[in-house]
């Protein structure tokens, strides 16, 4: 018989655990918490919008094309993408904004118009940074990381002074390059890690990679479709997925987990992945018997940023603003400060502005648009409704101000996420929204382990174990899950 398979939760991770797992011939359940899958990645429609309630870059497209393959599909069987040009544009100031061109000939003219000789820089800086995405992707994300022997590969070993894991980001790009603007536009990426650029590995470059040469896309109809696809493809494979089903307790006998409980059944597993929150399944949901790591450690994880978002609808069309805007024009520094070294709501924050709107007539009824807008903040503040108005009023002015328009008039809807939305709806963490900081300290082996050392029939999967936080690296990640459960059984 089938070994029956449960997966909690129906985010990026766990939808692609499920598939996998049933392409396998496992008999797959996913209990998601929510009442639609997608995790982080859910959706939400009110008059006339839709919005992605999180994830809106894509990147790395070869990782959802070798995933679809591995089922005999391409992404086109279920969505179509387009490839944003310009990519996106960063906003230093009233009439000073760089905006980035998807072609390497005009990315090159750029660079050359803000510092002389610098296309040739920029030439190098991607060569290197492809090499590291190359092997980062081949050598280094699939691997389980159950510990440092699977990295003593002299190949890998040899690879890593080309790595750059002792150089900072940051005095890497500052010493090829002398314009403001164009460091800023190489280390923005790296915001989302989990660290300042002064803090986070060279390596990281294969992030300006994944930007600059592969490009960023947009599939038609939003963020959303990838899930649908996903959540598809899972049940083409013969998965079977149960929404408003959350876990409140995991039942183990002799160091093997046994049956699941949810506030409505119990399921009998022969084996488990959690793809929910690592931490909270651990210290809530698991007997205190069977958990590996205590509080203890948890308080020392360094967390990536969380966010505060707002959904706004505004019954007119905007001007000067693309599909994906980047506000720089407040101390990049002092803001990264404010999330990573002293914790605190930055006075003066970058944000980012999307409107998915101006690729896609869908998103908004016509003559509107949907602007999404993001602060990345530090994990575990208080967020009350006078913060979130007061710094919806701080982000509006400076986006009317450098976009010479009035906005806040015009809004027709409007609704705040941030921590305690985080906390309730995904038991996230701190109330972080894209889980563990990508630290060397936290890096590969040394994060938290995919697979219970308490229970032998017991794993996780997502942004909080290998490889991380973003959309492409929990796509991996419960592709890993996936194959050391089915070299266990098979």
């Amino acid at each position: 018989m089938a070994k029956k398979v449960i997966v909690i939760g129906a985010g990026f991770a766990g939808l692609a655990t499920a598939a996998s797992l049933a392409q396998a011939g496992f008999e797959v359940t996913v209990l998601e918490k929510n009442d639609s899958v997608g995790g982080r990645a859910r959706k939400f429609e009110t008059q006339g919008y839709t919005f992605d309630m999180g994830p809106s870059w894509y990147w790395m497209p070869e990782v959802f094309d070798n995933f679809f393959a591995k089922f005999g599909k391409k992404t086109s069987d279920f969505y179509t993408l387009k490839r944003l040009d310009p990519a996106y544009k960063i906003i230093f100031g009233k009439e000073n904004e760089l905006v980035v061109p998807a072609e390497m000939s005009a990315l090159k003219d750029l660079f050359e118009r803000y510092e002389k000789g610098s296309s040739a820089k920029l030439e190098q800086f991607l060569k290197e940074a492809a090499y590291k995405y190359e092997v980062g992707m081949n050598e280094f994300v699939f691997k389980p990381s159950h510990n440092i022997w699977e990295f003593m590969d002299w190949r890998v070993v040899k690879s890593l002074f080309r790595l750059q894991m002792l150089t900072s980001m940051s005095s890497y790009v500052d010493k090829m390059f002398e314009n403001r603007y164009l460091r800023e536009l190489l280390k923005f990426p790296v915001l989302f890690l989990g660290a300042t650029p002064e803090d986070t590995p060279a390596m990281y470059s294969l992030m300006n990679y994944a930007d600059l040469a592969l490009g960023t896309w947009y599939p038609e109809g939003g963020m959303f479709k990838i899930v649908e696809a996903m959540d598809k493809l899972a049940k083409m494979q013969g998965a079977t997925i149960h929404c408003s089903q959350e876990v409140k307790q995991i039942i183990s006998k002799n160091g093997k987990v046994t049956h699941v409980v949810t506030a409505s059944g119990k399921y009998e597993a022969d084996v488990v992945v959690a793809g929910a929150d690592y931490h909270h399944v651990e210290q809530e949901v698991l007997d205190q018997k069977d958990r590996v790591y205590d509080e203890k450690y948890w308080d020392k994880r360094v967390m990536a940023p969380s966010s505060l978002l707002f959904y706004v609808g505004v019954n007119k069309k905007l001007d000067n603003l693309l599909h994906h805007n980047l506000f720089f024009d407040e101390s990049f520094q002092q803001h990264a400060q404010d999330i990573y070294k002293k914790p605190k709501w930055a006075e003066k924050p970058l944000f980012y502005a999307c409107l998915t709107s101006k690729s896609d007539p869908t998103a908004a009824p016509e003559g509107h648009e949907n602007l999404f807008l993001l602060i990345p903040t530090a994990p575990d503040l208080e967020d009350t409704e006078e913060t979130r108005e007061h710094f919806y009023n701080v982000v509006m002015e400076r986006l009317e101000k450098l976009t010479n328009q009035s906005i806040r008039p015009h809004v027709d809807y409007k609704r705040s996420y941030a921590h305690s939305d985080f906390k309730q709806d995904y038991h996230a963490y701190k109330g972080n929204a894209y889980g563990l900081a990508n630290t060397l300290t936290q890096t590969a082996f040394l994060k938290p382990k995919l697979k219970s050392a308490k229970l032998s029939n017991f794993y996780y999967t997502g942004q909080l174990t290998a490889p991380g936080p973003g959309v492409p690296p929990s796509l991996i990640s419960g592709q890993v899950v996936a194959n050391e459960i089915i070299k266990h059984f098979k």
